[in-house]
């Protein structure tokens, strides 16, 4: 077996690491606190602050309402398309910015029902986000469906073959995560989404742990509907607006079911009767926070520049040095492993487990250490890779070994 990385080691990536001068490009106030938590909220990048400098002072106070339609209308698709054709997979027109996540994966599994009239039966995994199945036992208590729960059963994620003794052709639509948000799992998208399609259901997809971490190709996959949110790693800033991808093959077929002027044809006449736009605009509903938007846009063009796939190895880099230190450090002291060992299998971030977490993760973040706990023992050690340095790893988990003692 082969030593243990020392702190050395880890230097030595930092300093050959080419995202290392990302970091430099967000407002990083105290050098020494360790931020294991970029996969719940991204650090703030200085374009962001310029950014709403200049919105808040030429546009809002200068412009006022004229920036409506000089700047402001446009927005919500062309993040869409910063997003979609940058990190998704997307074509143009495909994609927009509008309501929070929860609020966007309502709209979009509603969708999907009204497109397969009939159909009684949804899918969803059992451990999935609580976002994601409370809406779907909303509309199940709504219009009367049937939830069939699948189980993945170990950290390694849900597997094709588990998908495949609960889907049918009784099955309307399914609802996954791509990323599991405790283990980090990632499921097979594009394998999934075929065999959904091959019951004649449809796939929605919740991208809110993938995006802006792991490359995908929603287009080649065939995907029908993904819903992401903006604040983890796309660094949109607290309550930053979701996506909506939806294919251009389906945006015939699926019509979302909350309408509002945003998502009328010709919004400013104030017409009677609602005629949605012909094109990814229909599935806006109300005004847009624009400020919210403009720190999306800001943060989603770092990470286009920076690159998904430079920032998928980084990723998987530094992932499986956590793995290691774990094997090193913490195996042997009461600490399971609650994600996949396989780099295909994981995205940027790593749940160890320990009965103590919960005080765990109070002691750490006493100590400089900020991860986060995911009931009902995980404490998660998110990996940033924009902000993220090899010996913040390190570092980290030098101070979880000695808390055990």
């Amino acid at each position: 077996m082969a030593p243990a990385p020392t702190r050395s080691d880890c230097e030595a990536l930092d300093q050959a690491d080419p995202l290392a001068p990302y970091r430099g490009e967000f407002v990083v106030d105290d050098d020494a606190l360790i931020y294991f938590d970029g996969n719940s909220l991204g650090r703030l990048p200085k374009a962001t602050v310029t950014r709403l400098q200049r919105l808040l002072a030429d546009e809002w106070g200068g412009r006022l309402v004229r920036s409506w339609r000089e700047t402001w209308l446009a927005m919500p698709v062309r993040v869409g398309d910063l997003i979609g054709t940058g990190l998704l997979g997307a074509e143009a027109g495909e994609t927009v910015v509008g309501d929070n996540t929860t609020v966007s994966l309502y709209k979009a599994v509603s969708a999907a029902l009204d497109a397969r009239p009939g159909r009684r039966t949804v899918v969803i995994e059992r451990d999935n986000f609580p976002t994601d199945r409370y809406l779907m036992e909303s509309l199940a208590r709504q219009r009367g469906l049937v939830i069939r729960w699948v189980d993945a059963g170990t950290s390694q994620g849900l597997t094709v073959d588990d998908l495949a003794g609960v889907v049918d052709d009784s099955v309307a639509v399914t609802l996954l995560s791509h990323v599991d948000y405790r283990s980090a799992a990632i499921l097979d998208l594009g394998a999934m989404t075929t065999l959904v399609h091959e019951s004649g259901a449809l796939m929605v997809w919740d991208l809110c742990h993938s995006v802006g971490s792991v490359p995908m190709q929603l287009d080649r996959a065939g995907v029908d509907i993904a819903v992401g949110c903006t604040y983890k790693y796309l660094n949109g800033g607290p309550g930053a607006p979701a996506f909506t991808y939806v294919n251009r093959a389906r945006q015939d077929e699926l019509a979302q079911p909350i309408w509002g002027w945003w998502g009328r044809a010709d919004m400013f006449d104030m017409a009677e009767g609602y005629q949605p736009y012909p094109d990814i605009r229909a599935w806006l509903t109300g005004t847009p926070g624009i400020m919210s938007l403009a720190g999306v846009e800001t943060g989603v063009e770092m990470v286009c520049r920076a690159g998904i796939q430079e920032i998928r190895r980084k990723s998987t880099a530094l992932s499986a040095l956590a793995i290691e230190l774990y094997d090193e450090w913490l195996a042997g002291r009461g600490v399971g492993l609650a994600s996949p060992r396989d780099p295909h299998r994981r995205g940027s971030h790593v749940t160890v487990t320990h009965p103590g977490a919960v005080r765990l993760t109070d002691e750490l973040a006493a100590k400089g250490v900020v991860p986060d706990f995911r009931r009902p023992d995980g404490i998660r050690i998110g990996l940033a890779p924009l902000t993220t340095r090899f010996v913040d790893v390190y570092d980290g988990l030098v101070v979880l070994r000695d808390l055990l003692g």
